[in-house]
């Protein structure tokens, strides 16, 4: 189902996935990249990532999705990409909205989506960057606040290939469920333990983070929160973690 290519360096695996969608040859490609020179962060930001550190990898998903359905793939990718990470080394990461992996509350793992939409339907590529292996003297690293978590912190013996590998699986057995995005969203509360959850947030034109406490996802992945007893819907776009 799943085809992996290897390259050694590339500016974006995201970038080259973007022409590829859509066509049937390339359904299923997972595009692995040891070091990209102009990696994507959500919002606009740069990720950072030392070569063979990480597993930087857009998989491009073997089938459509319905276009109003979107927002749940992401959602989707975390739940997979958790999993997988539990099964190839025993740790388990924390979910955090919208769109990080958290290993003992540092970021480990970020997840920027692409898709071409045509219609009612929408191919995808599911770009995750996982923070696997610490690099000597966490070179390179110096710049990026807050300090990110590796797999290596926990599972000293981490093989990069075997992470993949888990988190494909995972891909595999969840694929029915990009039918059900709502049942995604419950899924995804559910595993990120999300009612109750206390979030500081920035919001786009504020000056200031607030806080406030997570109750549960809109039907769109917007995040709901309450704060000083009356609910606010948070949109995807529209807001970051301050962390």
């Amino acid at each position: 189902m799943f085809e992996i290519r290897y390259y050694a360096q590339t500016e974006s695996t995201n970038d080259d996935a973007v022409p590829l969608l859509g066509l049937p040859e390339n359904a299923g490609a997972v595009l692995w990249a040891d070091f990209q020179r102009a990696g994507h962060g959500r919002r606009g930001r740069t990720w950072v990532a030392p070569p063979g550190s990480s597993l930087l990898v857009t998989t491009i998903l073997p089938r459509a999705v319905a276009s109003g359905a979107l927002w749940a793939v992401p959602f989707w990718t975390a739940l997979g990409a958790a999993d997988g990470i539990e099964a190839a080394t025993g740790v388990r990461v924390d979910l955090q909205w919208p769109n990080d992996l958290l290993l003992d509350g540092r970021k480990c793992c970020g997840i920027l989506c692409v898709s071409r939409v045509v219609g009612e339907r929408a191919w995808v590529g599911c770009g995750t960057g996982i923070n696997v292996l610490r690099p000597p003297g966490d070179a390179d690293l110096a710049a990026v606040e807050p300090a990110p978590a590796f797999l290596s912190d926990r599972a000293p013996n981490v093989q990069r290939r075997a992470v993949l590998d888990a988190i494909l699986a995972e891909y595999e057995h969840l694929l029915g469920e990009l039918d059900r995005p709502e049942a995604i969203a419950r899924a995804w509360e559910r595993r990120a333990g999300l009612d109750g959850t206390p979030y500081r947030l920035l919001v786009d034109g504020d000056e200031a983070p607030f806080e406030a406490t997570a109750r549960r996802l809109g039907p769109d992945g917007a995040l709901i929160v309450e704060r000083d007893g009356a609910e606010r819907r948070i949109p995807l776009a529209d807001a970051r973690v301050a962390r």
